[in-house]
């Protein structure tokens, strides 16, 4: 026993791991904590590996990892909304605040990202998927346990939604941003 068990983890780390960095990738930028985002990682492993007899063999394990994941993400929301609390005194105090972003040189890669983050998550992780990890929409729809049509819906309107945060920044520098890209409620 002790051996299949071995076997058992030889193999899942064979399939499991060269996934390790998009998974942190995508973890953080989901949750925007990168202490959390590892503790997440750990979790999709740990329930990968305790799984991994279930694991069909010639099938996508990214894909697999990365169900595992958004489903991590949603628990790991749920709890974060059920203890989230802010005294009266210090959500006082950050409406009084008033914030003036500086305007950087230029574009940079942590730009792009930032603006992925103001995003509302559920377009944000389809963008992630496909964007970045070039999943099919199929394998998003099956990842996020969506219709494809969703999946193109959410897509179509967080692309859009960079657009429009990426064409601030342009205009930030001085770019010209086409007439018809004007700032619409994403909703």
């Amino acid at each position: 026993m002790l051996f299949g068990k071995r076997v058992q983890t030889e193999e899942f780390e064979a399939a499991a791991v060269p996934h390790l960095a998009d998974l942190y990738r995508s973890a953080v930028h989901m949750v925007r904590d990168r202490s959390d985002a590892q503790d997440l990682v750990q979790n999709v492993y740990l329930q990968g590996w305790k799984a991994f007899h279930r694991f069909e063999s010639g099938t996508n394990c990214r894909a697999w990892l990365f169900k595992i994941l958004f489903n991590e993400i949603r628990h790991y929301r749920r709890g974060w909304a059920r203890n989230k609390s802010v005294s009266e005194n210090e959500q006082r105090f950050e409406e009084t605040l008033a914030y003036e972003p500086s305007i950087p040189e230029e574009v940079r890669d942590e730009d792009i990202l930032r603006a992925l983050d103001e995003i509302p998550p559920e377009y944000r992780e389809v963008v992630l998927l496909a964007d970045v990890h070039d999943f099919a929409y199929k394998e998003i729809a099956e990842t996020l346990n969506i219709p494809v049509g969703t999946v193109m819906s959410r897509l179509n309107r967080g692309r859009k939604q960079l657009r429009v945060l990426l064409g601030e920044y342009a205009k930030a520098f001085g770019h010209a941003v086409p007439p018809n890209e004007v700032r619409k409620s994403w909703m």
